[in-house]
């Protein structure tokens, strides 16, 4: 991208509205504009009040999206109680929307038509997990895919994209029953449901390809202990910031199953900024007329 952004055209502008004052919220933002820097878009933080109202949202969000020079906007999630974010997110216009979330958008990717104008990219942690896949050589087609989880920004695209590589696709929730049995049947699962280390070594099948997108943070110094157990680096850093950040598996006891699985932190989550990186890119490039 570094390069791509530098052999010319306008520089790309990437905005990102955070409303309210949400730790990690403004952390995810913040690593979000670092990365911007490293490659030369220009990332820009648009910071608004927790009790803005509707209308002087939707204001702020129509000025950035008639600014010819602004590629990609970004609506923090979530946003304070008050706000309706389905009506927020869909105001954006497709061609600026780098997150995937419109719905000429996601109709596009369940289309298997991620081209054409005026769609340019789908969300960026399936797209990016799909990457992640590839760049290691993992034979996707006729795999079955189990997915724990079906949010509109993790669970649902990422059917989608698992489909389009031909994989078989089951898609389980909170009313899935004997969930461990059906997750045992993956080769490749997916744990996307927000809840410290729920999945465990009865939920995988040896040899299994586990990806956790799960980021969750633990305040429990005991319970840290119990899930790295004589993990010294682990205690420490929690010993120094008061809570330890996991993923929604397991990785001690359900690592030694697998024959391959992403850590928590430092896995699925750079991807997905690399991957809103290269859909500002892709959105910078196709508005200037360049090619992708």
């Amino acid at each position: 991208m570094k390069a791509l952004i530098a052999a010319g055209g306008r520089q790309p502008r990437l905005v990102a509205v955070l409303v309210g004052e949400d730790p990690a919220s403004a952390t995810y933002v913040a690593s979000k504009t670092r990365a911007c820097k490293e490659v030369g878009i220009d990332g820009v933080t648009l910071r608004l009040p927790p009790d803005i109202d509707l209308d002087t949202l939707m204001t702020h969000l129509r000025d950035l999206d008639e600014d010819p020079e602004v590629d990609g906007i970004l609506v923090q999630l979530p946003l304070p109680a008050h706000l309706p974010e389905r009506q927020i997110l869909e105001s954006i216009r497709p061609e600026t929307d780098v997150d995937g979330f419109h719905p000429e958008n996601v109709g596009r990717m369940w289309l298997d038509k991620p081209g054409g104008s005026p769609s340019v990219c789908t969300p960026a942690t399936p797209t990016g997990i799909i990457e992640l896949l590839h760049h290691n050589k993992i034979e996707l087609s006729g795999r079955h895919a189990v997915i724990v989880g079906r949010s509109a920004i993790v669970g649902k695209p990422m059917a989608a994209l698992l489909l389009r590589e031909n994989c078989t696709v089951t898609v389980c929730h909170s009313r899935t029953r004997d969930l461990p049995a059906v997750c045992r049947l993956a080769d490749i699962l997916v744990a996307a449901i927000g809840r410290p280390a729920m999945i465990g070594p009865e939920h995988v099948a040896d040899g299994a390809i586990v990806i956790d997108v799960g980021i969750n943070r633990i305040n429990d110094r005991a319970e840290v202990e119990r899930l790295f157990p004589g993990n010294r680096k682990r205690l420490a850093g929690f010993d120094r910031r008061g809570y330890s950040v996991v993923g929604d598996v397991d990785y001690h006891r359900v690592a030694p199953k697998t024959s391959a699985i992403t850590p928590v932190p430092r896995g699925v989550g750079p991807l997905t900024v690399a991957q809103l990186l290269v859909n500002t890119l892709k959105a910078s490039r196709r508005q200037q007329g360049l090619k992708s």
